[in-house]
Protein backbone atom coordinates (compact mmCIF):
# COMPACT_ATOMS: atom_id res chain seq x y z
CA UNK A 1 0.00 0.00 0.00
CA UNK A 2 2.96 2.69 -0.48
CA UNK A 3 1.37 3.69 -3.39
CA UNK A 4 -1.65 4.87 -1.14
CA UNK A 5 -3.29 7.64 0.58
CA UNK A 6 -5.26 6.84 3.46
CA UNK A 7 -7.97 9.46 3.79
CA UNK A 8 -10.84 7.50 5.37
CA UNK A 9 -10.19 4.35 7.32
CA UNK A 10 -13.04 2.00 6.45
CA UNK A 11 -13.70 -2.46 6.17
CA UNK A 12 -15.37 -3.51 3.47
CA UNK A 13 -19.44 -4.09 4.83
CA UNK A 14 -22.16 -7.00 3.71
CA UNK A 15 -22.64 -6.04 0.10
CA UNK A 16 -20.97 -6.42 -2.79
CA UNK A 17 -18.45 -9.46 -3.69
CA UNK A 18 -14.59 -9.70 -3.91
CA UNK A 19 -13.75 -10.64 -8.31
CA UNK A 20 -11.99 -13.68 -7.11
CA UNK A 21 -15.82 -14.77 -5.54
CA UNK A 22 -17.60 -14.40 -8.87
CA UNK A 23 -19.64 -17.29 -10.33
CA UNK A 24 -19.06 -18.76 -13.95
CA UNK A 25 -22.12 -17.13 -14.90
CA UNK A 26 -20.59 -13.80 -13.36
CA UNK A 27 -17.39 -13.58 -15.44
CA UNK A 28 -18.98 -14.68 -18.92
CA UNK A 29 -21.19 -11.81 -18.72
CA UNK A 30 -18.59 -9.09 -17.11
CA UNK A 31 -14.93 -10.16 -18.21
CA UNK A 32 -12.30 -10.25 -20.27
CA UNK A 33 -10.58 -13.13 -22.71
CA UNK A 34 -7.19 -12.87 -23.90
CA UNK A 35 -7.57 -14.93 -27.00
CA UNK A 36 -4.55 -16.12 -29.05
CA UNK A 37 -6.04 -14.90 -32.30
CA UNK A 38 -5.88 -16.93 -35.17
CA UNK A 39 -4.70 -16.35 -38.95
CA UNK A 40 -7.34 -15.44 -41.37
CA UNK A 41 -10.36 -14.09 -39.76
CA UNK A 42 -10.32 -10.35 -39.11
CA UNK A 43 -10.83 -9.15 -35.32
CA UNK A 44 -14.75 -8.63 -35.36
CA UNK A 45 -14.87 -12.43 -36.78
CA UNK A 46 -12.95 -13.32 -34.08
CA UNK A 47 -15.12 -11.76 -31.35
CA UNK A 48 -18.66 -12.53 -33.06
CA UNK A 49 -17.15 -16.25 -32.91
CA UNK A 50 -16.08 -15.75 -28.91
CA UNK A 51 -19.92 -14.62 -29.00
CA UNK A 52 -21.80 -17.25 -30.13
CA UNK A 53 -19.34 -19.65 -28.13
CA UNK A 54 -20.18 -18.75 -24.63
CA UNK A 55 -24.12 -17.26 -25.87
CA UNK A 56 -23.36 -13.64 -25.62
CA UNK A 57 -25.35 -10.26 -26.09
CA UNK A 58 -22.26 -8.46 -27.04
CA UNK A 59 -18.19 -8.99 -27.23
CA UNK A 60 -15.86 -6.46 -28.45
CA UNK A 61 -12.17 -5.71 -28.40
CA UNK A 62 -9.21 -3.41 -28.29
CA UNK A 63 -6.33 -3.13 -30.24
CA UNK A 64 -7.17 -4.67 -34.04
CA UNK A 65 -5.22 -7.49 -35.59
CA UNK A 66 -5.18 -7.50 -39.24
CA UNK A 67 -6.82 -11.12 -40.77
CA UNK A 68 -3.42 -12.49 -41.10
CA UNK A 69 -1.93 -11.46 -38.36
CA UNK A 70 -2.01 -14.10 -34.62
CA UNK A 71 -1.67 -13.60 -31.26
CA UNK A 72 -2.79 -11.83 -28.35
CA UNK A 73 -6.21 -9.75 -28.49
CA UNK A 74 -8.28 -8.92 -25.71
CA UNK A 75 -11.80 -9.81 -25.94
CA UNK A 76 -14.36 -8.13 -23.74
CA UNK A 77 -17.71 -9.78 -22.64
CA UNK A 78 -20.84 -8.52 -22.42
CA UNK A 79 -20.94 -5.51 -19.73
CA UNK A 80 -17.33 -5.39 -20.09
CA UNK A 81 -17.49 -3.98 -23.30
CA UNK A 82 -17.37 -0.53 -21.30
CA UNK A 83 -13.87 -0.87 -20.32
CA UNK A 84 -12.44 -0.70 -23.63
CA UNK A 85 -11.24 2.92 -23.33
CA UNK A 86 -9.20 1.69 -20.78
CA UNK A 87 -7.43 -0.85 -23.03
CA UNK A 88 -7.21 1.37 -26.38
CA UNK A 89 -3.80 2.75 -25.29
CA UNK A 90 -1.59 -0.10 -24.10
CA UNK A 91 1.83 -0.28 -25.76
CA UNK A 92 2.33 -3.74 -27.81
CA UNK A 93 4.85 -6.11 -28.70
CA UNK A 94 5.53 -7.88 -31.57
CA UNK A 95 7.63 -10.91 -33.36
CA UNK A 96 7.52 -10.62 -36.56
CA UNK A 97 9.83 -11.27 -39.94
CA UNK A 98 10.99 -8.36 -42.23
CA UNK A 99 11.81 -10.24 -46.18
CA UNK A 100 14.00 -7.53 -47.84
CA UNK A 101 13.73 -7.87 -51.66
CA UNK A 102 17.89 -7.63 -52.05
CA UNK A 103 20.83 -8.90 -49.58
CA UNK A 104 21.97 -6.20 -47.55
CA UNK A 105 24.70 -5.29 -45.05
CA UNK A 106 24.12 -6.47 -41.30
CA UNK A 107 25.37 -2.98 -40.42
CA UNK A 108 23.24 -0.69 -42.52
CA UNK A 109 20.49 -3.01 -41.28
CA UNK A 110 21.07 -1.97 -37.97
CA UNK A 111 22.07 1.90 -38.96
CA UNK A 112 18.85 1.88 -40.26
CA UNK A 113 16.66 0.76 -37.98
CA UNK A 114 18.33 2.92 -35.26
CA UNK A 115 16.19 5.67 -36.81
CA UNK A 116 13.15 4.20 -36.31
CA UNK A 117 13.48 4.21 -33.03
CA UNK A 118 11.52 7.21 -30.37
CA UNK A 119 9.18 8.89 -32.14
CA UNK A 120 8.26 8.35 -35.39
CA UNK A 121 5.18 9.70 -37.91
CA UNK A 122 3.09 7.61 -40.00
CA UNK A 123 0.77 7.80 -42.72
CA UNK A 124 -2.24 4.94 -42.08
CA UNK A 125 -2.32 2.45 -45.27
CA UNK A 126 -5.28 2.98 -47.41
CA UNK A 127 -7.54 0.32 -45.78
CA UNK A 128 -7.08 1.32 -42.56
CA UNK A 129 -10.07 1.76 -40.59
CA UNK A 130 -8.93 5.13 -39.29
CA UNK A 131 -8.67 8.55 -40.99
CA UNK A 132 -5.12 9.07 -43.40
CA UNK A 133 -3.66 11.52 -41.48
CA UNK A 134 0.08 11.87 -39.95
CA UNK A 135 0.03 10.04 -36.57
CA UNK A 136 2.81 10.07 -34.07
CA UNK A 137 3.67 7.44 -32.50
CA UNK A 138 7.21 5.97 -30.16
CA UNK A 139 8.99 2.94 -31.01
CA UNK A 140 10.28 1.76 -27.97
CA UNK A 141 12.65 -0.78 -29.29
CA UNK A 142 13.50 -2.76 -32.43
CA UNK A 143 15.50 -5.73 -31.65
CA UNK A 144 17.11 -8.16 -34.55
CA UNK A 145 16.55 -11.76 -33.11
CA UNK A 146 17.94 -13.49 -36.15
CA UNK A 147 18.87 -13.12 -39.61
CA UNK A 148 18.64 -16.47 -42.45
CA UNK A 149 19.09 -14.96 -45.88
CA UNK A 150 16.69 -12.21 -46.74
CA UNK A 151 14.45 -12.82 -43.89
CA UNK A 152 15.27 -11.03 -40.22
CA UNK A 153 13.53 -11.89 -37.41
CA UNK A 154 12.15 -8.97 -35.62
CA UNK A 155 11.20 -8.01 -31.98
CA UNK A 156 9.42 -4.74 -31.70
CA UNK A 157 7.94 -2.84 -28.81
CA UNK A 158 5.60 -0.10 -29.38
CA UNK A 159 3.31 2.64 -28.64
CA UNK A 160 -0.46 1.48 -29.38
CA UNK A 161 -2.05 2.52 -32.94
CA UNK A 162 1.08 1.59 -34.72
CA UNK A 163 1.27 0.20 -38.10
CA UNK A 164 3.77 -2.34 -37.64
CA UNK A 165 3.40 -3.28 -41.58
CA UNK A 166 3.65 0.18 -42.41
CA UNK A 167 6.92 0.41 -40.18
CA UNK A 168 8.32 -1.98 -41.51
CA UNK A 169 7.74 -0.89 -44.98
CA UNK A 170 9.64 2.35 -44.46
CA UNK A 171 12.59 0.74 -42.92
CA UNK A 172 12.15 -1.19 -46.68
CA UNK A 173 12.87 1.93 -48.49
CA UNK A 174 15.80 2.79 -46.94
CA UNK A 175 17.29 -0.47 -47.69
CA UNK A 176 16.08 -1.30 -51.47
CA UNK A 177 12.67 -2.79 -50.31
CA UNK A 178 11.01 -4.72 -47.75
CA UNK A 179 7.38 -6.44 -46.29
CA UNK A 180 6.21 -7.52 -43.79
CA UNK A 181 5.94 -11.60 -44.17
CA UNK A 182 4.28 -12.44 -40.75
CA UNK A 183 3.49 -10.96 -37.76
CA UNK A 184 2.85 -12.07 -33.96
CA UNK A 185 1.47 -9.95 -31.00
CA UNK A 186 3.09 -11.24 -28.22
CA UNK A 187 2.01 -8.77 -25.73
CA UNK A 188 -0.67 -6.06 -25.00
CA UNK A 189 0.29 -4.08 -21.61
CA UNK A 190 0.70 -6.86 -19.30
CA UNK A 191 -1.22 -8.96 -21.21
CA UNK A 192 1.29 -12.02 -23.11
CA UNK A 193 0.62 -14.80 -24.97
CA UNK A 194 1.41 -17.01 -22.47
CA UNK A 195 -1.72 -15.81 -21.11
CA UNK A 196 -3.58 -16.40 -23.78
CA UNK A 197 -6.87 -18.90 -24.69
CA UNK A 198 -7.10 -20.84 -27.68
CA UNK A 199 -11.01 -20.09 -29.35
CA UNK A 200 -11.36 -24.38 -28.92
CA UNK A 201 -10.06 -24.24 -25.60
CA UNK A 202 -12.69 -22.19 -24.31
CA UNK A 203 -14.82 -23.77 -26.23
CA UNK A 204 -14.48 -27.20 -24.85
CA UNK A 205 -14.27 -25.62 -21.31
CA UNK A 206 -17.54 -23.76 -22.02
CA UNK A 207 -19.42 -27.13 -22.76
CA UNK A 208 -17.98 -28.93 -19.99
CA UNK A 209 -19.08 -26.31 -17.42
CA UNK A 210 -22.36 -26.73 -18.98
CA UNK A 211 -22.61 -30.39 -19.41
CA UNK A 212 -20.78 -31.40 -16.18
CA UNK A 213 -20.52 -28.47 -13.54
CA UNK A 214 -16.87 -28.23 -14.52
CA UNK A 215 -15.59 -24.68 -13.52
CA UNK A 216 -12.54 -24.79 -15.50
CA UNK A 217 -13.18 -22.08 -17.63
CA UNK A 218 -12.77 -19.69 -15.22
CA UNK A 219 -8.80 -20.28 -15.98
CA UNK A 220 -9.61 -18.62 -19.36
CA UNK A 221 -11.64 -15.65 -17.92
CA UNK A 222 -10.80 -12.68 -16.13
CA UNK A 223 -12.90 -10.36 -14.18
CA UNK A 224 -12.91 -6.83 -15.71
CA UNK A 225 -10.73 -5.42 -13.12
CA UNK A 226 -8.44 -7.19 -15.21
CA UNK A 227 -8.60 -3.91 -17.07
CA UNK A 228 -7.53 -1.70 -15.27
CA UNK A 229 -5.07 -2.58 -13.20
CA UNK A 230 -2.38 -0.10 -14.94
CA UNK A 231 -4.85 3.18 -14.32
CA UNK A 232 -4.43 5.08 -11.09
CA UNK A 233 -7.33 3.91 -8.76
CA UNK A 234 -9.61 5.41 -6.11
CA UNK A 235 -11.08 3.43 -3.65
CA UNK A 236 -14.83 4.62 -2.49
CA UNK A 237 -16.75 4.42 0.60
CA UNK A 238 -19.61 1.83 0.74
CA UNK A 239 -22.04 4.82 1.43
CA UNK A 240 -20.72 5.95 -2.33
CA UNK A 241 -20.70 3.22 -4.44
CA UNK A 242 -24.88 3.89 -4.79
CA UNK A 243 -24.47 6.94 -6.65
CA UNK A 244 -21.11 6.30 -8.16
CA UNK A 245 -23.09 3.00 -9.78
CA UNK A 246 -26.10 5.35 -10.58
CA UNK A 247 -23.89 7.56 -12.32
CA UNK A 248 -23.48 10.59 -10.26
CA UNK A 249 -19.40 11.86 -9.45
CA UNK A 250 -17.81 10.81 -6.86
CA UNK A 251 -16.93 14.04 -3.99
CA UNK A 252 -14.25 13.76 -2.01
CA UNK A 253 -16.43 12.78 0.87
CA UNK A 254 -17.01 9.62 -0.30
CA UNK A 255 -13.49 8.81 -0.52
CA UNK A 256 -11.42 6.19 1.84
CA UNK A 257 -8.69 5.65 -0.08
CA UNK A 258 -6.22 7.19 -3.16
CA UNK A 259 -3.47 6.41 -5.16
CA UNK A 260 -0.61 8.57 -5.41
CA UNK A 261 0.25 11.13 -8.12
CA UNK A 262 -3.28 11.30 -9.94
CA UNK A 263 -3.47 14.18 -11.95
CA UNK A 264 -6.64 16.71 -13.39
CA UNK A 265 -7.83 15.03 -16.56
CA UNK A 266 -6.77 11.62 -16.17
CA UNK A 267 -8.61 8.17 -16.44
CA UNK A 268 -8.98 6.56 -12.87
CA UNK A 269 -10.44 3.53 -11.84
CA UNK A 270 -13.21 3.70 -9.09
CA UNK A 271 -13.61 0.92 -6.74
CA UNK A 272 -15.31 -0.89 -3.92
CA UNK A 273 -13.65 -1.66 -1.01
CA UNK A 274 -13.57 -5.47 -1.90
CA UNK A 275 -11.93 -4.26 -5.00
CA UNK A 276 -14.92 -4.41 -7.14
CA UNK A 277 -14.90 -1.99 -10.78
CA UNK A 278 -17.88 0.89 -10.00
CA UNK A 279 -16.57 2.73 -12.48
CA UNK A 280 -13.95 4.62 -15.16
CA UNK A 281 -14.10 8.52 -14.49
CA UNK A 282 -11.78 11.59 -15.32
CA UNK A 283 -10.12 13.15 -11.86
CA UNK A 284 -10.94 16.75 -11.77
CA UNK A 285 -8.58 16.99 -8.95
CA UNK A 286 -4.75 16.08 -8.09
CA UNK A 287 -4.58 13.60 -5.30
CA UNK A 288 -2.98 16.31 -2.93
CA UNK A 289 -6.68 18.27 -3.64
CA UNK A 290 -8.65 14.75 -2.82
CA UNK A 291 -6.83 15.01 0.24
CA UNK A 292 -7.00 18.68 1.20
CA UNK A 293 -10.09 20.19 -0.17
CA UNK A 294 -13.95 19.59 -0.51
CA UNK A 295 -15.50 18.81 -3.58
CA UNK A 296 -15.42 17.13 -6.87
CA UNK A 297 -12.85 15.12 -7.08
CA UNK A 298 -13.84 12.69 -10.34
CA UNK A 299 -16.56 13.02 -12.94
CA UNK A 300 -17.98 8.96 -13.67
CA UNK A 301 -17.70 8.18 -17.42
CA UNK A 302 -18.66 4.69 -17.63
CA UNK A 303 -20.28 3.17 -15.38
CA UNK A 304 -19.83 -0.90 -15.31
CA UNK A 305 -21.43 -2.05 -11.59
CA UNK A 306 -24.85 -2.62 -12.10
CA UNK A 307 -26.55 -0.32 -9.96
CA UNK A 308 -28.17 -1.25 -6.67
CA UNK A 309 -25.95 -3.98 -5.97
CA UNK A 310 -25.06 -2.11 -2.99
CA UNK A 311 -27.77 0.28 -1.39
CA UNK A 312 -28.58 3.85 -0.64
CA UNK A 313 -27.14 4.41 2.49
CA UNK A 314 -27.77 7.87 4.86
Amino acid sequence: MKDWIIKSDEIPGPYGKYPGARSVEELISNGIIVLDKWQGPTSHDVTATIKKILNLNKTGHAGTLDPMVSGVLLVTLDNACKVIPALQKLDKEYIGIMHMHKEVDYEKIKAVISKFLGNIEQLPPVRSAVARKIRRRTIHSIDILDIKNKDILLNIKCEAGTYIRKLIDDIGKQIGGAHMSELRRIKAGRFDEKMAVRAQDLLDAYIFWKENGDETIKDFILPVEASIEHLKKIIVKDSAVYAVSSGSPLYTGGISKIQKYIKIGEMVALLTLKGELIALANATMTTDEMMKTKGLAAKTDRVIMQAGIYPKMR
